[in-house]
């Protein structure tokens, strides 16, 4: 059986409207954070704070993404999606009010409420994550998942990159106009998702307990090829990362300066929307699982590459082709994790796919940080690419399961 064209996913009403939510949502978030991070360090210009933001974000979404994904499978999925965009449009009009002044003789923008609605952002993100990721395999067949998630994904790119530069050109304006802005992108995205409907079916009623807190992660590590993909990912991201070590890179060892230091970090989601886009027009159908092997393995060398260069046109390179290979791995995850779990079960793994993906990133950024600390940038990233090079060859010997998978849509093994 063939695999229905890109004409035929197009026409899914129910997914596109949820695909400019993301779309529409993951813009004003990426606005929104540029925007916060400016107006803290204008307030305190302090690096520290600056670092409190991002931790007061994911901290809460490490600590309720259990719930958020016990939540996901119990309510309307659609419905949680959108009351957390309502949320962040709440956030994005108290930070108008608080710029201008409102109810005030003067703003009333402090260090202080920075850091709450960063929390604020933190626990609608916690609950918005499982149940958008558990909300797409409703909404198209199965044979149509593989390109749904490419799909998905490139929407989500083009959000990363265009989000930030966006609010960087709109702050010229000022603070408000970017929070104006951003209240107005999550409303358009509420609107859109609070119109999905499907058949929402709730599991027969059990008391909540840890057992079906942690029946996500229970259900990932019985699934083998699961367990492997997930992990897998994990691994690459937290040894290769070099995200943290750029600005040492862009300065010390390219000499680019601010402006080279932007396009390096652009780079890996430059390479990760082009093959997105591909992946959109030609899904993978066959040897999927090698192929997200070799995928972590291509990351691996490209590590190797962008440590050991010295030319920054090379490094650009070797960061967008890094992003290439991680997106296929991305979407080969994705699809697997929603494809191998049952509906009433997806709120809840996906939930346990967030913190794995939350984990690597965070964990990442201070493993690179270490070891640049007693290896220096070069050593740190080398050592990195390295690092996952060996775990793509020890996940291939490790988890037969996920190695020997041929095609996204093959029938769940048993756990």
């Amino acid at each position: 059986m063939s695999m229905p064209s890109f004409a035929e996913l197009i026409r899914q009403r129910a997914f596109m409207r949820m695909w400019f939510s993301r779309l529409f949502g993951t813009t004003g978030n990426q606005m929104l954070m540029v925007a916060v991070g400016w107006q803290m360090y204008e307030l305190t210009g302090s690096a520290w704070d600056l670092g409190l933001v991002g931790l007061y974000q994911f901290a809460p979404a490490l600590l309720l993404t259990l719930v958020a994904g016990h939540v996901a499978d119990r309510l309307n999925r659609a419905h949680i999606v959108a009351a957390c965009l309502l949320t962040q449009g709440s956030v994005a009009l108290l930070l108008v009010a608080a710029t201008q002044g409102w109810g005030s003789s003067a703003v009333w923008t402090s260090r202080e409420l920075l850091l709450g609605v960063s929390v604020m952002l933190g626990v609608a993100r916690a609950f918005q994550m499982p149940a958008q990721q558990a909300l797409t395999p409703i909404l198209v067949p199965a044979v149509m998942l593989p390109r749904a998630m490419a799909f998905s994904s490139s929407g989500m790119q083009a959000a990363v990159i265009s989000g930030p530069a966006l609010g960087g050109v709109i702050f010229v304006a000022g603070a408000t106009a970017v929070y104006a802005t951003c209240a107005l992108l999550f409303a358009v995205g509420c609107a859109l998702v609070a119109v999905v409907r499907y058949d929402h079916v709730p599991p027969p009623r059990e008391p909540v307990s840890m057992r079906t807190l942690l029946a996500g992660a229970e259900f990932v590590w019985k699934r083998k090829a699961l367990l492997g993909a997930v992990s897998l990912d994990l691994f690459a991201v937290l040894l290769g990362g070099a995200t943290a070590l750029l600005p040492m890179f862009a300065k010390d060892i390219l000499h680019v300066g601010p402006w080279g230091l932007g396009l390096l970090r652009g780079a890996p989601a430059a390479g990760a929307l082009v093959l997105s886009v591909v992946l959109t027009r030609w899904p993978l159908e066959r040897r999927v699982g090698r192929t997200m092997l070799m995928a972590v393995a291509v990351y691996g060398v490209c590590m190797l590459v962008f440590g050991l260069s010295t030319h920054f046109v090379l490094s650009m390179v070797a960061l967008a082709v890094s992003g290439g290979a991680d997106m296929v791995s991305v979407v080969v995850r994705q699809t697997l994790v929603q494809i191998e779990t049952p509906n009433d079960m997806r709120g809840r793994v996906s939930a346990v796919n967030s913190v794995f993906i939350g984990a690597s990133n965070q964990l990442g950024e201070f493993e690179s940080g270490a070891t640049a600390a007693l290896l220096g940038p070069v050593g740190s990233v080398v050592a990195g690419g390295i690092g996952t090079l060996l775990v793509a060859l020890l996940w291939l010997k490790g988890f037969p399961a996920l190695a020997n998978r041929d095609r996204m849509t093959d029938p769940p093994a048993p756990p």
